[in-house]
């Protein structure tokens, strides 16, 4: 699909882990001349002559300039996280280091990726569905044993399996009915109308349970609101410390001690809870 949107023929580049000092960080490089970019500054071997999934360890070298002993990994495609030629390049974590290791990239021809767009070419080439898509994003961000479960469930494609399903009925029942519309005058009858029912029944049931784990999915990767609310000095704020096993919350016994409220999170059998300590009333 890509091939056929203009723009979208180049090699993008940008780092992949974390921006910041650390011990390893990863480029990763997509598109079409992603092995030749990387190539021209690994002298160590020809990385274009060899097989997909392997690992080369080497010095990148930008013209008679070493930048650093990396780990370069090669993905051919169609069998990649993109859907193209993919290179991932393990440097060390110096942000100096990174930053001239992306400009000997992009000094051979390829260009800054945007935010999400290796992402967003797994989507145009077919690798992922949109909610697999949203999924990626969902499992960075995850925060809870529940939040990083449920994303990596829809990753693998559990959300987009029940979609898949869910369509494949709706398309036979709008067939049916079509069929039916079509020989309306004939003494004929084409289909069961229990099987009509039947099918429609099933979407139905299907269509709540997905409704329901929406609400559900929301509480997991944004955590439950609950409010501390009772008179002045009934122990509200002791309530909050006693639960985070730590003095968040001035304790008194003067009244309206607390006039704004105190919000905190906690994790609960990896459910998120967000502890909202008010004022009395």
């Amino acid at each position: 699909m890509l091939n056929k949107l203009s723009g979208w023929d180049d090699t993008i580049v940008a780092l992949s882990t974390a921006p910041g000092l650390s011990a390893i960080g990863v480029i990763r490089l997509s598109g079409p001349e992603a092995f030749n970019i990387v190539d021209a500054i690994f002298p160590s071997k020809d990385l274009t002559i060899q097989p997909s999934h392997s690992i080369h360890v080497g010095i990148l070298q930008d013209a008679d300039n070493a930048l650093d002993e990396v780990v370069v990994s090669l993905f051919k495609g169609p069998k990649s996280y993109t859907g193209e030629n993919v290179v991932e390049i393990s440097c060390h974590g110096s942000p100096f280091v990174q930053q001239q290791v992306i400009m000997a990239c992009l000094n051979h021809g390829a260009r800054n990726a945007k935010a999400g767009e290796f992402t967003q070419r797994a989507f145009l080439n077919g690798k992922l569905d949109l909610a697999q898509a949203e999924a990626v994003a969902d499992l960075i961000a995850s925060n809870t044993k529940a939040s990083q479960k449920t994303a990596l469930h829809n990753v693998r494609g559990g959300f987009s399996e029940v979609l898949q399903q869910l369509r494949g009925q709706l398309i036979q029942f709008s067939a049916l009915i079509e069929l039916e519309l079509d020989f309306s005058e004939e003494d004929v009858e084409f289909a069961d109308r229990k099987k009509f029912y039947a099918i429609i029944d099933d979407a139905q049931r299907t269509t709540a349970t997905l409704i329901d784990s929406f609400k559900l999915g929301n509480v997991i990767k944004n955590g439950i609101s609950v409010a501390i609310i009772g008179k002045p000095n009934a122990g509200k704020s002791t309530l909050l410390n006693v639960l985070l096993n730590e003095s968040r919350a001035i304790v008194s016994d003067i009244a309206g001690t607390t006039r704004d409220t105190i919000e905190e999170v906690m994790n609960i059998n990896g459910i998120l809870f967000r502890l909202i300590d008010t004022a009395g009333i």
